[in-house]
């Protein structure tokens, strides 16, 4: 297999997972549209029992082509981003994610049925900033910094600025997210700190090489460099 298979198998990889579950969620918009069902019933209901099991089905339940339309970019975008990064905890964070931000949406809700991705996007926009942040590699700096610069504004709608829609279920996926930052950064900092598990491509050597083990900036004379 050629180096280029191999890129391109990966890549793959990453898309794939992304891809499926945007596939499923717009399946279940198909069928609940072309069918004529309300699968409403199945959403997060705070502070009732029956309530608790929209914390797996809410996610994939939608309100309408515009609700869909607006969480399935950012979802693919951010799933993407976390299967390419994070990939060893991708699954972890994706499992726990679903539960805290459905558990969370339940305890403080509004009485009334709350669905949609938006939650779970909000959880990953806070897992992919802040785990960039509390590792403090370059690379998942930038990651954070991308966030920051495509979803930041998005902040305002954990707040009840906007009738009917799931404020508390957005603050819930953000809460999440910083939380299992902290957690899953602890054990990924440890492998980030160990040089032999980061893969260094030719470009970072270069770039690092400006710099010193305290990560002071290095003067060279190119006027005196050879070569070879």
């Amino acid at each position: 297999m050629t180096k280029n298979d191999k890129s391109e198998k990966k890549l793959a990889y990453y898309l794939f997972y992304p891809l499926l579950i945007v596939f499923f969620m717009w399946l279940v918009f198909w069928v609940e549209d072309t069918f004529h069902f309300n699968f409403n019933r199945f959403g997060i209901y705070p502070h009732r029992m029956s309530g608790l099991r929209g914390i797996l089905f809410s996610p994939f339940i939608h309100a309408g082509f515009k609700h869909i339309f607006n969480n399935t970019i950012p979802l693919f975008v951010l799933l993407s981003f976390l299967f390419y990064h994070y990939r060893r905890v991708a699954w972890q964070v994706l499992f726990w994610g679903f539960l805290m931000t459905g558990f969370l949406t339940w305890l403080t809700g509004r009485p009334s049925y709350h669905i949609g991705m938006s939650g779970i996007n909000y959880m990953l926009i806070s897992f992919l900033f802040f785990t960039g942040v509390f590792i403090g590699y370059y690379r998942l700096i930038a990651v954070s910094l991308i966030i920051v610069f495509l979803y930041g504004s998005l902040v305002w709608f954990m707040f009840p600025i906007v009738e009917r829609m799931s404020w508390e279920g957005h603050l819930s996926g953000f809460v999440t997210g910083v939380v299992l930052a902290y957690l899953f950064s602890k054990k990924l900092k440890k492998q980030y700190d160990i040089e032999k598990s980061v893969k260094i491509y030719p470009e970072d050597k270069v770039f690092l090489s400006h710099f010193d083990e305290n990560g002071n900036f290095i003067e060279k004379d190119e006027n005196n460099s050879q070569n070879t």
